[in-house]
């Protein structure tokens, strides 16, 4: 029995809005079904503004470039996050400056945020982790008294709240991916969400290439073609009606396997932090050395039995591209040992209570045979 580490779960009203969207030849980045994403995504979230775009890479990039963020300038971003976060700084060309870590939550640690900011600072960019909030009452202060943007990652924490808000609706403007292994699914996608009407409006034109409002093929900017399909939008609409039900099926599956797994010594589980309501996107463990077992031995065995796991995101200021990156040498010891020692098990929304129970019965088999004695001849 092979347990995938992420299986999605695709809505009867996707397919059927889907199909709608092929029978009616709306299937390129115009159409209906993309207008109605936006509106109703930005609604849930509780924002003025949706734009969707082709992925969250996409979307992260084109917040940052509507900020009009650039050469010369930096953007703090926490040094244990998915690439893409740190790439769509670059990719502006500005300069991703690293922070460490919270322990507990994996998001950036507000205390080195306000260590970090300089005068050219413009933008802070904190990343929601594995389902669970950042602490952005601080950060949000640090924004406010450097005068700075803020641009939330909300990428995998769709339903999440901090203190009640709904992550992702906090920052100026903010981002989201609908990658297949994300609650809410377009297959690839991402919407960028602001309450700002100029910002919204160019966002709206670099997305599409920049053309003039008053003549087509006249570009008044550097654009980027980002645009989201109406194909990808039919999809999008059909997961959003049941994101409430998603939210839920993530949340049984942590109390199932929080319930499951907490007694195994050196086994740390996924720890909500009482400002956070986690919608656990994955969920994450950290193998400590009470375990008696590394990480990558114990993900080696459950492959063995046939678990898929995925291991945490590598520190971005090791990843050999960054080589030359003036914090390429910096010690983060909390990104790097948290990233030495964590994966995630099976979380997909078609896991079923038969594949849970099974991976539970592997990860403490395989974790208890550290105290078994050998047999004396």
């Amino acid at each position: 029995m092979k347990i995938p580490v992420n299986e999605p779960v695709i809505a009867p009203e996707s397919k059927r809005a889907v199909l709608e969207a092929l029978e009616t030849g709306w299937i390129s980045s115009a159409g209906p079904a993309i207008l109605r994403f936006e509106q109703e995504f930005a609604a849930f979230v509780g924002m003025k503004h949706g734009i969707a775009v082709m992925n969250g890479t996409a979307a992260l990039h084109l917040a940052l470039a509507s900020l009009r963020i650039g050469p010369g300038d930096e953007v703090i971003v926490p040094d244990f996050t998915m690439i893409a976060t740190v790439t769509a700084v670059m990719y502006t060309g500005a300069t991703p400056v690293f922070v460490d870590v919270d322990r507990e939550t994996f998001a950036m640690d507000p205390m080195q945020v306000a260590l970090s900011v300089t005068p050219r600072t413009k933008a802070i960019l904190p990343v929601h982790l594995y389902g669970h909030s950042a602490d952005m009452d601080p950060i949000l202060a640090i924004a406010r008294k450097h005068e700075l943007a803020v641009v939330e990652d909300a990428a995998e924490v769709h339903g999440a709240t901090y203190k009640g808000k709904q992550c992702g609706s906090m920052g100026l403007m903010n981002c989201f991916s609908f990658y297949a292994n994300k609650l809410i699914t377009t297959g690839e996608g991402g919407m960028v969400v602001t309450n700002d009407d100029a910002l919204a409006a160019r966002a709206k034109c670099l997305r599409d290439l920049a053309h003039s409002p008053e003549k087509r093929f006249v570009h008044t900017d550097l654009g980027f073609n980002y645009r989201m399909t109406n194909l990808q939008a039919a999809l999008g609409v059909g997961q959003l009606a049941h994101l409430d039900e998603y939210v839920q099926k993530k949340q049984w599956m942590a109390r199932r396997y929080s319930e499951e797994l907490s007694s195994i010594r050196g086994l740390r589980l996924p720890i909500t932090k009482d400002y956070a309501t986690n919608v656990y996107w994955m969920y994450a463990v950290l193998v400590e050395d009470a375990c008696g077992i590394t990480r990558d031995e114990l993900r080696s065995r459950l492959l063995e039995r046939g678990i898929d796991t995925r291991d945490f995101f590598y520190p971005c200021h090791r990843q050999p591209f960054l080589s030359t990156h003036p914090q390429a040498k910096t010690s983060f010891p909390i990104s790097e040992d948290i990233a030495a020692r964590g994966f995630y098990l099976p979380s997909g929304l078609a896991l079923t209570e038969e594949q849970l129970s099974a991976v539970c019965t592997a990860v403490r088999d395989i974790t208890s045979e550290r105290y078994t004695l050998p047999t004396l001849p």
